[in-house]
């Protein structure tokens, strides 16, 4: 049995993989003092569900996977560990400078932002190592003893450490290694060379500084998670989900904790992914994953491509901190379920990017919160069922969100109550579509020939109205729409990446070089590999080359068909390579030039067992009957409509409007759509109408 939980910022969702081809889904409120709080209640919940204790469920786990956004909280909330920043001696800002321009470049009131590790802990070491790997200045063993006194009376909690062209010549940095554990024991610290020894100067220092930030936090909370898991009864494998949508280790991500950054919504794309194939045959999906605290998409393009960006950002785009690293390419705003909505002082209404999260959580959650947020607003308009929210887990207050909304919005804005909820809820969906558009037509890709792909707690609120808008023809709410995450990691592999550089020419071609570098990353693709106590189905070892036309800044990966270059004719397939997928992204070649390959890669994956078609057990019934409730519908007004619970719909097509209640979740299905149960439990909505109105106005 296999289970997966992933920590959100309103709930704690779980799936229960009791057969390869059966799914169960828990959720229970997120608790911030303590994630593993919260994922032991959702383990509680799952156990008394299958009739067991927490010891006889836990014993029959053979792997949990854990999805948390714990290192990125911490980052955002600068609660990582008091770090120092060591480098090259007449070299200390390269935290500070960066790369990259501004966002504003003409608003001089915008402060530079400051860097990961402040000046006051940034220490310069006195050596140097040229770029072709020379040592012009040997290392200055007395002065780095006198800097790591200086640690030890600043209390160092972590320390990183990255010198100018350690990827080429390692020593110095692997010698400060040595006197960092001999002086100061016990204290975490990275190495550049040894966790992203990529030519950039500011992500290689960012992702070093980050990692080495990370380690005490992640370390102590993986440690601590995986002993309460054993002493509750677990003897099975404790994965960890990384930013590349895969899942690892917890040790190995305990060592090189950079990679849970950002690593909540990654697996999401995959489950998107899956049921955009089986239920409309569709290899181009939007994937939404509406939380409680943020509303997360990606585009899964043509072919099932989930994409990568390897400028990942934690906060605002050139003025947060750059990872260094790949990571699925999340498109993420503040506007969830709890998102709080308010007016500004010019009588404008907003929503988020605060949220209510799970304590005290929104208004009608009768937990002392008194800010309106999303959810509210969804009560207000008829949407929610006050008896059954989360199963019936959370009886929620109407009165309350009323008062919160008439308090906060409707007075300010001098609207009534079901209007300022109507308003909150559209300007919800407007930064949604927004979000969305970014990800598309700002891209040359038109949403219309797109499957949405709903997913999260608080999809169902409004997904019909952004595919609306959007011209697509159809919304998908998976089975395990309201658990997305959680579930895509069940559907992931085991997987990481590794890197080095070696930069060479085609017309010039090192071969030699080339090929011991790529011998080299086979090594580590192995070694981690080997180190691995799960069992897997099959291993794959993919190859790639970061390639550049000359005097460009940035380069371009080029899958490799092969392990190793060994004339030239698979050099002039490279090449071939380059030049095609610079004319599809940048729509234009220069076929005459030299190739200059600066950057070699390496992506193990480990394919773990994988069921087919996903059936979801349904965690209890509602009683039989015929419901309704009196929604509020844009253009219609409030008007009784008819409700049917998700697990008994059949396959006979449902037109809107109509509401579909699950245990975690609720569908709202316009005026115009038409709702079908399909084979594999999932709800297809149907919009041909409405984007035929789309077009004709295009038009």
């Amino acid at each position: 049995m296999r289970v997966s939980a992933d920590v959100g910022g309103t709930f704690t969702d779980l799936v229960v993989e009791t057969a390869p081809d059966c799914f169960r889904l828990f959720k229970t409120p997120t608790t911030p003092q303590d994630p593993a709080i919260g994922v032991f209640n959702a383990l509680k919940l799952a156990a008394s569900g299958c009739g067991s204790s927490l010891e006889q469920f836990l014993s029959g786990v053979d792997m949990l996977i854990h999805a948390t956004t714990l290192a990125t909280n911490a980052i955002l909330a600068n609660a990582t560990a008091r770090t120092a920043f060591l480098t090259t001696a007449g070299h200390p800002d390269i935290l500070l400078f960066r790369e990259g321009g501004r966002r504003e470049p003409f608003n001089n009131k915008v402060p530079f932002p400051a860097p990961y590790v402040p000046r006051s802990m940034t220490f310069e070491v006195p050596e140097r190592v040229d770029s072709t790997g020379n040592v012009m200045l040997p290392l200055d063993e007395a002065a780095l003893r006198t800097i790591i006194g200086r640690l030890v009376e600043r209390d160092v909690e972590a320390v990183g450490v990255c010198f100018l062209w350690s990827m080429l010549a390692p020593a110095h940095e692997l010698r400060v290694g040595e006197l960092l554990e001999q002086h100061l024991p016990g204290i975490p610290y990275t190495l550049s060379h040894r966790l992203n020894p990529t030519i950039r100067e500011y992500r290689r220092a960012s992702s070093t500084c980050i990692d080495a930030s990370l380690k005490p936090l992640m370390s102590r909370y993986l440690a601590s998670l995986n002993d309460r898991l054993a002493e509750a009864g677990f003897n099975g494998q404790l994965l960890t989900v990384s930013s590349l949508g895969s899942v690892v280790d917890a040790a190995y991500l305990a060592g090189h904790p950079i990679h849970s950054v950002k690593s909540g919504p990654a697996v999401a794309p995959i489950a998107g992914r899956h049921y955009a194939k089986v239920v409309s045959g569709s290899d181009v999906a939007i994937v939404a994953d509406t939380g409680g605290t943020s509303y997360d998409v990606t585009l899964v393009d043509r072919g099932g491509l989930i994409p990568f960006t390897r400028e990942t950002w934690l906060g605002e785009p050139l003025r947060g901190h750059m990872t260094g690293f790949p990571s699925v390419d999340v498109k993420s705003i503040g506007a969830g379920g709890g998102s709080i909505a308010w007016v500004d002082g010019g009588g404008m209404l907003r929503i988020g990017p605060q949220s209510a999260g799970s304590t005290p959580g929104p208004a009608c959650y009768g937990k002392g919160g008194r800010e309106p947020t999303v959810t509210d607003a969804a009560l207000v308009l008829g949407y929610l069922d006050p008896e059954y929210f989360l199963g019936g887990a959370i009886p929620l207050d109407a009165a309350a969100a009323q008062d919160a909304i008439e308090r906060k919005v409707a007075c300010s804005l001098g609207f009534g109550v079901p209007d300022a909820a109507a308003a909150i809820l559209e300007l919800a969906t407007e930064h949604m579509i927004h979000a969305i558009e970014e990800i598309t037509i700002n891209q040359g890709i038109d949403p219309a020939n797109a499957v949405l792909i709903g997913g999260g707690g608080a999809a169902g609120l409004n997904s019909v109205r952004i595919a609306r808008r959007l011209g697509c023809t159809q919304v998908i709410i998976p089975p395990v729409g309201a658990t997305l995450s959680a579930a895509g990691a069940l559907m992931s592999d085991l997987s990481t990446e590794f890197s080095a550089t070696c930069f060479t020419t085609t017309r010039d071609f090192d071969f030699a070089a080339v090929n011991d570098t790529l011998a080299a990353l086979e090594e580590e693709c192995n070694a981690f590999i080997a180190d691995l106590a799960v069992a897997f189905v099959g291993q794959e070892i993919l190859f790639f080359a970061e390639a550049r036309y000359p005097h460009q800044i940035w380069e371009v990966e080029v899958p490799l068909t092969r392990s190793r270059l060994a004339s030239r004719a698979d050099v002039d397939e490279l090449v071939e390579a380059l030049h095609a997928n610079h004319e599809r992204l940048y729509s234009f070649r220069d076929s005459d030039s030299k190739i200059e390959i600066v950057t070699w890669r390496a992506r193990v994956i480990c394919r773990l067992p994988q069921g087919g078609s996903v059936r979801v057990a349904q965690n209890g019934a509602r009683p039989p009957g015929e419901r309704s409730r009196r929604a509020v519908f844009p253009g219609v007004g409030a008007i009784e409509t008819p409700v049917r619970d998700f697990h008994a719909m059949t396959v006979a097509p449902i037109a809107g409007p109509l509401l579909v209640d699950a245990n975690f979740t609720t569908i709202v299905v316009d005026p115009g759509a038409v709702a079908v149960r399909t084979p594999d439990g999932s709800l297809a909505i149907r919009l041909e109408a409405a984007t035929a109105a789309i077009s004709e106005a295009r038009a």
